[in-house]
């Protein structure tokens, strides 16, 4: 359906007119910048474009107060004296006798593009819009923002389209306290913010920013916050708090749309944010957010003041809503303690409001926190720190990193191995020939699979998997799928024999009870995640993972905790180039776990994803298919919390493997007396 771009020369068309140390960063090129990047890469060209417009007073008035409304009216009027009179009633904002103009254009683009996603026009979209809008409040325009463009387009989406629940994630580097007083007391929009707050010493210097404000009234629990404390957060940091907090609440809350304030000054080069996570992590957080909703997503502009990251994150994120492979998050180290603090105090704060954190009971690994605060966590230490110098505070813009890997689509997106006398799926390519296998290979089969390798048809049909994972690998398919006779046999034999000449690292995720699959590696060559209902021996590798479910693969809610807080961690932290997904006869698993299970999978290893399915299980192909060229999936409907048992083993095994895979880590564990803790862990932020 495509994915809608909104741009407007006229929101360029306001300045600065004064001087002003801290607005002298919101620059019209901002804009143009991130268009040019759009032009020049061939983006813009793909994407529906859709007019912007102006909202309309009574659109204006879903968030805002006639009196503030009719005072910015007058803007236009006022001498340059009176405009910088009329700023001085606000914070960090300013005027410009456009800004008006410009103001309606922002918030009318947003609603434009709620009314494209949600009528089917385009399946999803960005509006690049200025003057941002997520700091602005009923009645005061603040942090440049004068109208709140994102949580107008809720209100409207809401009365509108009859919208019951939206999803707000706001991953700009500043609180944006206008959608919280929004929406604190609505249990109807579940807003998520993480934002540099460095103990309330960072702007806007909030008490209600801290991870403890969970909302108000009915809307208890429905406002996450996660308080960055330190500077230099990094891509593994940006991706825990995903997987152990936004994702599994989000799926939770089970949204009909969901809405982003795209600030890009969380992204490294930054001088607002000071953080070290490069452009490409937002290709990451936009596909995590893809399967939400049926695919429903609109992105707003907010911050962003480093030209040169702000341009490259807005093309990754368009690159992921447009359905391009995703580009590989290679060496990802340790979140640092400081993140890991904040994680586990919001997980704290939230555990009475969420099913998936009612397992997280205190223990060992995950100690009770000795007050709903982040204060005592500051070290003493830190109040003896001088003020940074000029220079200091400049080098976030000198920092340098990589331009974002080049992403390029496969010419086929999808290919098939069938046998003859099954049909085709739409959409994919039908792989019916290949060359033979090397010598070498067939002596393998021989060797681990006697039968497989007398078998003509078996052996005709490894051999055109492997010519399937070879096209994969050279990029020209994008993913597979299989039917094939024995799935835990196929599994071991690519798994062992195919992959290894072809690939560094697969990532092997079978679902449902195997008999036969008893493949466990040592060499880090492959890692094996098994999610089944069977008991069976506890793991005898770091690199085979069995997660058993007492209630089976059929238990959604539990199913979707081990692929959040389990499987999608190691994958980050594993890091393979290619994924292989075998779905075990009578696996248990629905259609629409399944598909959001390859969905998710996509995100790794450049959507590399080849799916082993059991012959007989032809039904099973169109929901596959459609997950593998990228189709969202349906919406999982709200979930209630895992059989207890299973919270429980899930929580435990987490907490065991967390010495080896540290992306699983979900507390701080620091003693916060001692400073000599300090720098524990790798990230340079914490020296």
């Amino acid at each position: 359906m495509g994915t809608a771009l909104i741009y407007d020369e006229e929101m360029t068309k306001y300045k600065l007119l004064w001087v002003d140390p801290a607005c002298k960063i919101e620059v019209p090129e901002r804009l143009t910048a991130s268009y040019e990047a759009l032009v020049r890469s061939g983006l813009s060209g793909r994407c529906v474009s859709v007019p912007a417009r102006q909202a309309s007073d009574a659109e204006i008035l879903l968030v805002h107060s006639e009196e503030y409304l009719e005072a910015v009216k007058k803007t236009p009027y006022m001498t340059l004296e009176d405009l910088k009179e009329f700023t001085l009633q606000y914070g960090d904002v300013y005027f410009h006798p456009n800004i008006y103009h410009c103001a309606k254009l922002a918030a009318g683009s947003a609603l434009q593009l709620v009314d494209s996603v949600m009528t089917g026009k385009v399946r999803n979209g960005i509006a690049l819009v200025r003057p941002p809008g997520h700091h602005s409040m009923r009645g005061a325009a603040n942090g440049f923002c004068v109208f709140n463009n994102v949580a107008i387009a809720a209100r409207y989406a809401k009365q509108k389209y009859g919208v019951k629940r939206v999803l707000i994630v706001d991953w700009d580097i500043h609180h944006g306290q206008g959608v919280q007083y929004c929406f604190e007391d609505d249990p109807s929009v579940l807003y998520f913010s993480w934002h540099r707050y460095e103990h309330q010493k960072f702007w806007p210097h909030l008490r209600e920013s801290d991870y403890d404000s969970v909302g108000k009234g009915s809307g208890a629990g429905f406002n996450i916050n996660v308080p960055w404390n330190k500077v230099g957060m990094e891509n593994s940091d940006y991706l825990s708090v995903f997987c152990h907090v936004l994702l599994p609440a989000a799926y939770e809350f089970c949204p009909d749309l969901v809405l982003v304030c795209a600030g890009f000054d969380s992204a490294i080069g930054d001088p607002e944010g000071e953080m070290c996570a490069t452009p490409d992590i937002f290709a990451h957080l936009t596909h995590l957010l893809m399967n939400l909703a049926g695919g429903k997503l609109c992105a707003a502009l907010e911050g962003g003041y480093n030209l040169t990251s702000l341009a490259q994150s807005v093309c990754q994120t368009i690159q992921t809503l447009l359905g391009d492979p995703l580009p590989r998050l290679a060496n990802l180290r340790s979140p640092c303690i400081s993140a890991l603090e904040s994680l586990q105090c919001a997980r704290s704060a939230h555990r009475q409001y969420w099913s998936f954190l009612k397992h997280a009971v205190p223990s060992p690994a995950n100690p009770p926190l000795p007050e709903i605060s982040t204060k005592p966590m500051k070290l003493a230490k830190e109040e003896e720190e001088p003020a940074e110098t000029a220079e200091e505070e400049s080098s976030a813009e000198a920092k340098v990193w990589p331009e974002p890997p080049q992403r390029f689509c496969p010419p086929v997106c999808s290919a098939s191995v069938l046998p003859d006398d099954v049909a085709g799926a739409d959409g994919l390519k039908r792989l019916s020939t290949s060359g033979a296998l090397q010598p070498r290979l067939v002596n393998k089969l021989k060797n681990h699979f006697t039968k497989a390798a007398d078998d003509g048809d078996a052996v005709a049909t490894i051999s055109r998997l492997h010519t399937l994972m070879e096209k994969m690998l050279t990029n020209e398919i994008g993913n597979g799928l299989a039917l094939v006779p024995d799935v835990a046999a196929a599994t071991m034999c690519v798994a062992q024999d195919l992959a290894s000449d072809l690939v560094d690292r697969v990532l092997v995720v079978c679902v449902g009870n195997a008999t036969g699959l008893n493949y466990v590696t040592t060499d880090g060559r492959t890692l094996v995640v098994h999610i089944s209902g069977e008991d069976g021996e506890e793991r005898k590798s770091k690199y085979y993972i069995p997660v058993r479910l007492k209630q089976g693969c059929g238990d959604t809610s539990g199913f979707l905790q081990a692929v959040l807080g389990l499987l999608l961690p190691l994958g980050y932290e594993y890091d393979p180039g290619l994924v292989l997904l075998g779905r075990m006869p009578e696996s248990g698993v629905g259609d629409g776990m399944w598909q959001q299970l390859i969905g998710l999978l996509r995100g790794f290893a450049k959507g590399h994803t080849l799916v082993l399915m059991q012959a007989n299980e032809e039904a099973c192909m169109g929901p596959t298919a459609s997950a593998l060229l990228g189709h969202p999936a349906a919406p999982l409907q709200e979930l209630g919390a895992p059989f207890p048992q299973d919270g429980d083993a899930l929580e435990r095994l987490r907490e065991r493997l967390q010495a080896d895979w540290k992306m699983l880590q979900t507390t701080g564990r620091m003693d916060c007396s001692d400073p000599s803790m300090l720098g524990t862990m790798p990230n340079a932020q914490d020296s």
